[in-house]
């Protein structure tokens, strides 16, 4: 399988471009505190599931997926202080928000299922 056929690459791709989009529109002060971080830590959790993914041994690709899990929590807090600052509406807070939720689920599975082998 390829990687851009796992779901959960293909979620956090979606994402990653979301905040970029989002975040071009915040002035510059914003962009350079909070929009800098939020788009790094998006961005590295399809980057690490990428770098995971073609090393091509099950350890390195769950410790990857690892840090790509601690990048998607770490984007929960910089969209929360995004809306608490009013930078985001709650609107669209809530929809990343429940992206995140559901590329959760999706990450938490796949790194249940690396190095297991089908019977």
């Amino acid at each position: 399988m390829k990687l851009e056929e796992f779901r959960v690459y293909q979620l956090s791709m979606d994402l990653g471009d979301e905040v970029w989009f989002v975040v071009l529109k915040w002035d510059d002060f914003a962009k350079d505190t909070i929009g800098k971080q939020l788009v790094r830590a998006i961005d590295s959790v399809a980057a690490n599931l990428s770098e995971g993914y073609g090393r091509y041994h099950y350890k390195e690709a769950k410790n990857f997926s690892y840090y790509s899990r601690g990048s998607l929590y770490e984007s929960k807090t910089w969209l929360t202080k995004a809306r608490n600052r009013g930078l985001l509406d709650e609107e669209k807070f809530n929809q990343m928000m429940s992206t995140i939720d559901d590329i959760s689920v999706k990450l938490n599975n796949y790194i249940k299922s690396i190095g297991k082998t089908k019977s």
